[in-house]
This record gives C-alpha cells, sequence and structure tokens, in this order.
C-alpha cells in the first residue's frame, strides 16, 4: 500500500455496509483481537447497529486493512474503539490516518477511549489524555482517555 492509498478512508454506519465489506471488518477485528491478542470476550457487542455508530477503515485491494468504530454515548460525547489494523499493514500510518479522520469529524465534541496501556503515548499524539485510574480489561493494562472537544 503506498501512501496516497492511506487518503482513501471510508466511513459508514453498518446498516450501509455491503455484506462483504462487513464481512471483512469483523475478520479483520477477529484477526487482530482474538487470534493475534487472545481476547476471547464479547467482540461483537451489537453497538455498530446503534443509530449514532459509524465505522472507519481503509482498503487495500479492496478489503479492509485498518479499522476503527466511533460509538455516540451521549450529547456531545463519542468514543472510539475496535482500532485494529492488519499486521501485514502495520507501520503505514493507517490508524493514525483513521484517528485523525474521527477527530475531524467529531472533534467538536468530548472524544473518549480506553486505550490498552503501552499506547497512551501514542494517543497522546492526537490530544488524547489520561482521564482515569489504569485498569485491566481482558487480561490487558489500559488506560481511560480523553481528547476534550474543541468549541465551534
Amino acid at each position: 500500500m503506498t501512501s496516497s492509498d492511506i487518503h482513501s478512508i471510508r466511513r459508514a454506519h453498518w446498516a450501509d455496509l455491503s455484506p462483504r465489506t462487513a464481512y471483512a471488518l469483523i475478520r479483520l477485528r477477529l484477526e487482530v483481537y482474538v487470534v493475534e491478542q487472545g481476547i476471547t470476550e464479547q467482540e461483537l457487542d451489537g453497538r455498530e447497529l446503534e443509530s449514532g455508530s459509524e465505522l472507519f477503515w481503509v482498503e487495500a485491494e479492496g478489503l479492509p486493512v485498518s479499522t476503527i468504530r466511533v460509538l455516540e454515548e451521549a450529547p456531545g460525547l463519542r468514543s472510539i474503539g475496535r482500532v485494529a489494523t492488519g499486521v501485514e499493514h502495520r507501520g503505514q500510518g493507517l490508524a493514525g490516518a483513521l484517528l485523525r479522520e474521527a477527530i475531524a469529524a467529531y472533534g467538536s465534541q468530548d472524544i473518549a477511549l480506553h486505550a490498552q496501556a503501552y499506547l497512551e503515548e501514542w494517543y497522546g499524539r492526537f490530544g488524547f489524555i489520561r482521564s482515569g485510574a489504569p485498569d485491566m480489561e481482558a487480561g490487558i493494562p489500559h488506560v481511560p482517555m480523553l481528547r476534550p472537544g474543541v468549541g465551534v
């Protein structure tokens, strides 16, 4: 994938996805979280079906290779989660490009996330700050983080 492909970010609500794209997005997340990281908790939690949710992704050869999920938690508050990039596509700035796109779309609102602790500094580059005590999720250290909204 070349850097010019990073500009081909797609976004949609789950209901607007083709079956092929929906399948590929879930497969990517399962490969990263279940197969690679051994997380066996509920990956499919149904939150994609909520009216305020959106999926963002980058494709290579017609298939998603990096994705994030944005949820509406409350008026003025979004959350980002399910950040996943296939192993063969890491180190190309794809997840960062997706975060920048979500921030551009929702940056006037507060944006929360629950980061794997080793990624705290990386998320900090996008304006996220630790917003609570570290905890364990699925046997992995996590930290809550928040990016305050920028007033319009």
